[in-house]
This record gives structure tokens, C-alpha cells and sequence, in this order.
């Protein structure tokens, strides 16, 4: 297709010379004299290129040149001034001009300046596509949030995802590890192969082998037909195992081989298999100190730890909570055919200081129980658990219990009478009022307060 240009100038000499001019280089070219009309024009149809003056009447090149990047970003825009001053420069392309050429026309430069814009153009429209692309590609519709922690924590899911790098999920447990790992696999070359999920403490230690590598018929009790186990299932795709750091000492020597050889034999087998996986794991446990107290292969340990990801927990990221909260409110109210509003300024107060040691998972609870419990369409306190309420009143009495009950008498006069004066800087008719005593009374108590201190 040809490149549409349109020239914007009030002299139609111009006009007309780089319209003779350009249309022999191969452009489609308009022309418009009055630059509200050439705006409407941009407006309604699609152009490549506007090559604009810069002194005009009823509207002048700079004011046009805002106008036209309102409605259009990415439109290559070649502004000509008989101004050459480098301040008029500098206003042209702070404007949004791609690029700028002085009177007289060098039809050369004219040229290459053309060329030059369009290649800008082209690449800030392959730079939105890939945005969008990679926006669609890193949708991660359920991972919700905005804080410095989680922002940091996805800034390397992102990077890591598109690799076959072997990756470890750390965090306390309900901070989201599974979703983080379907987020990695749903950015992953291989999206569209399997996904199998694991939870290696789910299954007795004597049944995971099977479970991971699969057995042949008669190679224990109950093994009456020949199976696969879940690495055949996840082949050419991605394995996510969940609580690593559960698996038996046994499991984890034959799981090192899994990712040293890409290979294993199947439960009561000699015969090899092959396998191509991406490994995700996940653990809630010091994997360190398991490899210090000998529960843990230190060799695994390495092989897992390629690309560590720390999953803060929910205290460390409370500006999370509120878009969590109304992440689960409009969920959950879906779910279970509810209308419900909101939560009231009370009880968000309250879901906000809670400290949450089941993390994520609890929060999700907390919501979804209040939804289906509520009595009216909003949220309040008397729709949270027991949990949360008390440990949010057992935390406002800590913090209103008045320290001086752990003080003797004459330790928590000395510290009134201390708070008093600091309070009133030093002026002992306003303490004394503070204190509900005389001036006098308060003079003698300090004399004596003294005296003490100097004994």
C-alpha cells in the first residue's frame, strides 16, 4: 500500500510543488491549506505522514500538531519552519513533530527526513503491538495487587517465564504459589502443552514415587495394570511440585536424576524413560536448614534453586489488601448469586490491621464466608469471623491499657508528672491543671521527685 501524506500550508504554490514532487516518488499525497480542516480530515481518515508549516492563520503548526496527537499517537509528523532557531526546534518536537525542516526546501533532505519519520512511525506501532501482545500474553487476571513487593516479585515472573529455567517458589503457605506457577506455565513457550500439578505432601512418601514416575503391573500390591506417572503426563509441558520439601530422601535421588539425565524408570521397571519437562516447585520450608539437618539433598537443593521466587506474605504487602478484598467481594458474590455492595469503613479497618498468618488463602476465606453469611448488601463486622475480631479487640485493649498498671505507684506518678510538664513545656500552672492538682501540690512533688533522684 502506498504511503499516505497529507501537507498542511497556507500558500498553495507549496502545496502543490511537494504534491508534484512526491506523488513522482510513489506517495499518495493530500493537501489542505486551513489547518482546521486538514485537522478534520486527520480525524476521520487514516494518513502515514502530515507535513505541516508552522505559521499559519486560524490555527498555527504547533497548536495543530497537539491537536492531531490527541487523536492520533502514532501518525508521523514532519513540521517545515522558515524559523530556524534551535528554541523553535526544540518547541516543534516538544509539541510531538517527529522531526523538523527549515525554508528553503531542500528536496533531498526532504526525502530522507520522509523516510526517517515513517520509520519512526512503523516502530512505535510494532512497540504497541508487542505491548499488547506481551499485556495478553502476561494477563495475570488473579494475581491482584499493586504494592512495591508484589510489583518486584512479577518484574521476575515475567522475565523467567518465557525460559526453561528450572524455578522454586519460596513463601509461608497460602501466599499464592500455585497461582504463580500456573502464571508462569500461561506465559511459557509451552502454553499449550500439558500442566500437571503435584502436592508432594498430599501422598503417602511409600505412593508418591509411583505417582511421580509411574509403575508396571505386579511391582507392588495393588499395582494390577502398568502406569504412567505424572512426568510422562507433563512431557514437553511443565510439572509444578507443590511442597518440595516433603518428598523422601529416596524420591529426591531419583527426582535429581529427573533433572540431571531427563530420564527415570518407571516403579518395579529396567526400562528408561525419557522425558522433556519444565520443573516448577514450590516449598513453604527452610530448604537451608533441611539441607544442614541432612533432610535434604544439597546437590537437589542447587538444582532446584536456579531462579528462586519470594512470595511476600500478606502483612509484608497490605496495600494489596483492599483491591484483594473487592477482588473476592465481586467474585465470590457471583459465585454464590449475591448482591453485595461493599464493606463498611469498619470492617475494612479491621481486615486491613489483621496480620493474616494464613496469607492470601485466609483472606479469600474471610470474604467468601462473609458473602454467604451476610444479612445485607453490605459487609460489616459482624459478617468476620470470631478470629479476626478478637484478635482486632484483644489488639485495640493492648494498645489502649494504660502502661502505667505495670508500674508501681510512685513510678507511675514520676511518669504522669513527667508527661505533664513535657506536654506543657515545662510550665508547671498549666501541668498542674493537666494533673488535676494545685500548682503547690505539684512544686513539693517534684522537690521531693528530685531529692530522691540526687540521694
Amino acid at each position: 500500500m502506498k504511503i499516505r501524506i497529507l501537507i498542511v500550508d497556507d500558500e498553495i504554490s507549496t502545496t502543490e510543488l511537494l504534491k508534484g514532487f512526491l506523488v513522482k516518488q510513489g506517495y499518495e499525497i493530500f493537501t489542505e491549506q486551513d489547518p482546521v480542516i486538514a485537522f478534520s480530515l486527520i480525524r476521520d481518515q487514516q494518513f502515514d505522514l502530515l507535513i505541516s508549516d508552522y505559521r499559519m492563520p486560524n490555527m498555527d503548526g504547533l497548536e495543530l500538531i497537539k491537536k492531531v496527537r490527541e487523536i492520533d499517537p502514532v501518525i508521523a509528523i514532519l513540521m517545515i519552519s522558515a524559523y530556524g532557531s534551535i528554541e523553535t526546534a526544540v518547541k516543534i518536537i516538544k509539541a510531538g513533530a517527529s522531526d523538523y525542516l527549515t525554508k528553503p526546501i531542500d528536496l533531498k533532505e526532504l526525502l530522507i527526513l520522509i523516510d526517517k519519520c515513517i520509520d519512526k512511525k512503523r516502530l512505535m506501532v510494532e512497540n504497541i503491538q508487542l505491548k499488547e501482545i506481551l499485556q495478553e500474553k502476561f494477563r495475570f487476571e488473579n494475581i491482584v495487587g499493586n504494592s512495591a513487593a508484589l510489583n518486584e516479585m512479577m518484574s521476575v515472573v515475567q522475565r523467567v517465564a518465557s525460559s526453561q529455567a528450572t524455578v522454586i517458589l519460596r513463601g509461608e503457605s497460602g501466599t499464592g504459589k500455585e497461582l504463580i506457577a500456573l502464571a508462569l506455565y500461561q506465559a511459557s513457550k509451552q502454553c499449550d502443552k500439558p500442566f500437571v500439578k503435584v502436592s508432594c505432601a498430599a501422598l503417602p512418601q511409600s505412593l508418591l514415587e509411583s505417582e511421580l514416575f509411574g509403575h508396571i503391573k505386579g511391582s507392588f500390591t495393588g499395582a494390577i495394570s502398568d502406569r504412567k506417572g505424572k512426568f510422562e503426563e507433563a512431557n514437553s509441558g511443565t510439572i509444578f511440585l507443590d511442597e518440595i520439601g516433603e518428598i523422601s530422601l529416596t524420591t529426591q535421588t531419583k527426582l535429581l536424576r529427573v533433572l540431571q539425565e531427563r530420564e527415570f524408570e518407571r516403579v518395579g521397571s529396567n526400562e528408561t524413560v525419557k522425558v522433556d519437562v519444565r520443573i516448577i516447585t514450590a516449598t513453604n520450608r527452610d530448604l537451608e536448614e533441611a539441607v544442614k539437618i541432612k533432610e535434604f539433598r544439597e546437590d537437589l537443593y542447587y538444582r532446584l534453586n536456579v531462579v528462586p521466587i519470594f512470595l511476600p506474605p500478606l502483612r509484608k504487602r497490605r496495600e494489596d489488601i483492599i483491591p484483594l478484598i473487592d477482588h473476592f467481594i465481586d467474585r465470590f458474590s457471583k459465585e454464590n448469586d449475591r448482591i453485595i455492595k461493599g464493606i463498611t469503613k469498619e470492617a475494612l479497618k479491621i481486615l486491613v490491621k489483621y496480620d493474616y498468618p494464613g496469607n492470601i488463602r485466609e483472606l479469600e476465606n474471610i470474604i467468601e464466608r462473609a458473602i454467604v453469611l451476610a444479612r445485607d448488601d453490605v459487609i460489616s463486622v459482624k459478617d468476620l469471623p470470631l478470629t479476626v475480631t478478637s484478635n482486632h479487640n484483644e489488639e485495640e485493649e493492648k494498645r489502649n491499657k494504660p502502661f502505667l498498671e505495670l508500674m508501681t505507684l510512685e513510678e507511675a506518678e514520676k511518669t504522669l508528672i513527667d508527661m505533664a510538664l513535657k506536654k506543657h513545656s515545662g510550665v508547671q500552672t498549666r501541668a498542674a491543671k493537666e494533673l488535676g492538682i494545685s500548682e503547690r501540690a505539684l512544686r513539693y512533688k517534684i522537690k521531693i521527685k528530685t531529692e530522691k533522684t540526687v540521694d
